[in-house]
């Protein structure tokens, strides 16, 4: 399971997400996505931990928390969508 972290501050870093989530178990990896022309942080984040349990623990316990001035949306990520508006141009004609 990968756990999405929206409404972050534009400050955080990976290695504060780190250390925020390994109250709850041990971080797999911190995906911190920025913004491909202005290279700024996108205000979200993705964190995978080894163990569900761990995550199920840490999302209950961050969800609406406040941390760097923001209160945190935390929850199970979505699985990625084909961007639709991009199908047009698999098709072939």
């Amino acid at each position: 399971m990968t756990i999405y972290v929206g409404n972050l501050s534009y400050r955080a870093t990976e290695a504060d997400l780190k250390a925020v989530f390994a109250d709850f178990g041990e971080v797999k990896r911190v995906v911190l996505p920025t913004d491909r022309e202005t290279g700024r942080m996108r205000g979200f984040a993705f964190v995978e931990m080894i163990e569900d349990a761990q995550e199920d623990t840490a999302i209950t316990e961050l969800d609406g928390a406040e941390w760097m001035g923001r209160q945190l949306r935390v929850n199970k990520a979505k699985p990625r969508e084909d961007n639709p508006r991009a199908s047009w141009s698999k098709k072939e004609y």
